[in-house]
């Protein structure tokens, strides 16, 4: 019963439930991060995604995703929520990563703009080298106590694979694609965002304007 509804269109985590276990003694879902939710509000969550309340446009489409299992090492970062890695893409190659972790006061969500925190990953050897919660450097999660720096990231080599293969098959040059890591299945595309956002270069402590150099370069060659 645990699930995810979420609008097409969205932006910065806006309109995104984060749902739990059921409650039948409550008659309504624990929320990720607190709180619970009742088949009435979730309609009418539902219905507010519809009519575009969280995308600014007229209408809109919502997605009910089932809630991915993740991996045991993201899992101890948060256990109430997603954790997903942000993956920039440019031109079919990898430039720029981040892990973005939830909290309680991103609602359960991994969004920035919300509250979760950014955790940049060394493409080279999957490592985390630096967290960021609101443009202040941290070490560990400011709810869980969980240690940040210094993690090494299960199927690292694989994620990236998927991230470059799901660029690869849409037609934009640069983007940012969101990989989950199920304890399962594995790396799994959560989604592609035409535009990513520029925050990731704050995480990481530097910008992307090299990346870019480097890609045009061996492009042209």
């Amino acid at each position: 019963s645990r699930f995810v509804a979420k609008p097409a269109n969205g932006s910065g985590g806006g309109g995104i439930l984060v749902v739990g276990e059921w409650d039948a003694e409550r008659h309504g879902w624990r929320k990720a991060g607190g709180g619970e939710v009742t088949p009435l509000q979730l309609s009418r969550h539902l219905a507010d995604v519809v009519f575009g309340v969280h995308s600014n446009q007229l209408e809109d489409r919502a997605f009910v995703e089932e809630r991915v299992e993740p991996h045991p090492v993201f899992e101890a970062l948060w256990t109430d929520g997603l954790c997903d890695v942000r993956v920039i893409v440019l031109r079919g190659r990898p430039v720029m990563s981040m892990i973005r972790v939830p909290t309680a006061e991103s609602g359960g969500r991994a969004n920035l703009h919300q509250g979760g925190l950014g955790i940049a990953v060394d493409l080279e050897t999957g490592r985390t080298f630096r967290a960021l919660h609101r443009g202040t450097a941290i070490e560990r999660h400011p709810e869980s106590g969980a240690p940040l720096v210094g993690i090494a990231l299960p199927a690292w080599p694989e994620v990236l694979d998927v991230a470059r293969r799901a660029a690869l098959a849409v037609p934009l040059g640069y983007l940012g694609v969101d990989v989950v890591v199920d304890r399962e299945k594995g790396p799994l595309v959560l989604e592609i965002n035409a535009r990513p956002g520029l925050e990731i270069q704050n995480v990481n402590g530097r910008g992307l304007g090299p990346e870019t150099v480097l890609v045009r370069r061996s492009t042209l060659e």
